[in-house]
């Protein structure tokens, strides 16, 4: 018994080795080999494993979420004549569906999905919303007590009822993957279990619905993202914007799967918000640099988006384009209405942006006091050696 574990673990440790020096095989030669080999092979190794853990801490969690939520009938086997449930039947997606029970407001049926579903903490879902952590912690709770008093039952609903809650669901898939992007907090840049989970899960409402423009569109956008992620770090894990990424090392297959996306449903239909981001993110996939972007299109699509789903956050991107067309001065002029924006206010975002522009327009002091403003304000350790980094590059004037 005791042999074949040990020979067991010796395997799976033999394929993770084989696995870290293909990525190293596969990064070094474009990139150059780093400074410190074997603490990048560490990394390397340390980041998968915490990847590995999270993602089956998380599916033990929704599991445990949906035995608490099924009735008493559901864990009875069933009777011989009924239709047996398939031994690999994943239920994430309907218990997505159940948290975004009708009872309560939007916002809290996000919220509360995830924490159950998503594996966010409070202060991570709070950070996504902009609000204290304590306000949160209060409507999860919330939220809990009203699911139970409504005694749903664990199934899907039937129309219009689905429609209405998977608008709600297709919110919470897209902040689970801008928290898996990006994370807003800690250590590591970002957390390929959120995204690839947040993938999974979005192709399953696609499938459930894969006539519906909405969720074909959050697909692509979620798929032609993350083919950009063998390019977002360096060698040692530093961010690489987007600018300045070598688009070779994108995923080419993903890229062509979500432009297939987009093209086929972006002209059918009523146009929806995740549909523009997505066209947003084919028009950056579709140029072989960063210099030969259509930013005019872009800068389009954002008008557009503003109107379909105003929020501070899309202001804040539509300045960046802003300032590729016309300039940064005109940005910087648009950029101080989000100064006053409750939801923004003190938002490490609003500083980048800001040092970003004022490098372009030329203001050297400003620009850095800014990226250290903005390396003071995240809690992103990857981001705030970024920032402080882009802050020393930049020349006084």
């Amino acid at each position: 018994m005791h042999s074949c574990v040990g020979t067991e673990r010796s395997t799976n440790a033999r394929t993770r080795s084989r696995r870290h020096w293909r990525a190293a095989s596969a990064q070094w030669p474009t990139q150059g080999i780093p400074d410190n080999p074997r603490a990048w092979l560490v990394t390397v190794a340390g980041r998968r494993l915490v990847d590995q853990a999270r993602s089956d801490i998380a599916r033990r969690h929704r599991e445990e979420t949906v035995a608490a939520m099924a009735p008493g009938d559901d864990l009875v086997a069933p009777a011989p004549d009924d239709d047996l449930r398939a031994a690999d039947r994943d239920d994430t997606l309907t218990l997505l569906v159940l948290c975004c029970h009708p009872s309560l407001s939007p916002p809290t049926q996000a919220a509360l999905t995830l924490r159950a579903v998503g594996g966010l903490t409070t202060a991570e879902i709070a950070r996504a919303y902009f609000v204290p952590e304590a306000t949160m912690a209060q409507r999860i709770s919330r939220a809990k007590q009203s699911i139970k008093r409504a005694g749903s039952r664990f199934e899907m609903p039937a129309e219009p009822e689905l429609t209405d809650r998977l608008r709600v669901v297709l919110q919470v898939l897209y902040l689970i993957f801008n928290e898996g992007y990006t994370a807003s907090s800690g250590p590591v840049l970002a957390r390929a279990d959120l995204t690839h989970e947040a993938i999974r899960l979005t192709r399953a409402a696609h499938e459930l619905r894969p006539d519906d423009g909405e969720v074909a569109g959050l697909l692509a956008l979620m798929v032609l993202t993350e083919a950009r992620r063998p390019a977002r770090t360096g060698p040692d894990g530093d961010l690489v914007p987007l600018a300045e990424q070598d688009r070779t090392r994108w995923d080419a297959d993903a890229i062509r799967i979500g432009l297939e996306l987009v093209a086929a449903n972006l002209p059918h239909g009523p146009v929806g918000p995740y549909q523009v981001q997505a066209a947003i993110a084919a028009v950056h996939a579709e140029a072989p640099g960063a210099a030969n972007t259509d930013w005019p299109q872009i800068l389009s699509l954002y008008d557009l988006l503003s109107v379909l789903a105003p929020n501070p956050m899309v202001t804040l991107n539509r300045v960046v384009a802003l300032a590729m067309v016309r300039g940064p001065r005109a940005a910087l002029e648009v950029l101080t209405s989000l100064d006053t924006d409750e939801q923004l206010a003190g938002h490490h975002r609003v500083d980048a942006v800001r040092a970003h522009l004022l490098d372009m327009a030329g203001d050297g002091s400003a620009a850095r006091a800014a990226y250290q403003q903005a390396a003071r304000k995240t809690t992103s350790v990857p981001e705030q050696r970024y920032l402080l980094a882009r802050a020393a590059r930049v020349r006084a004037v």
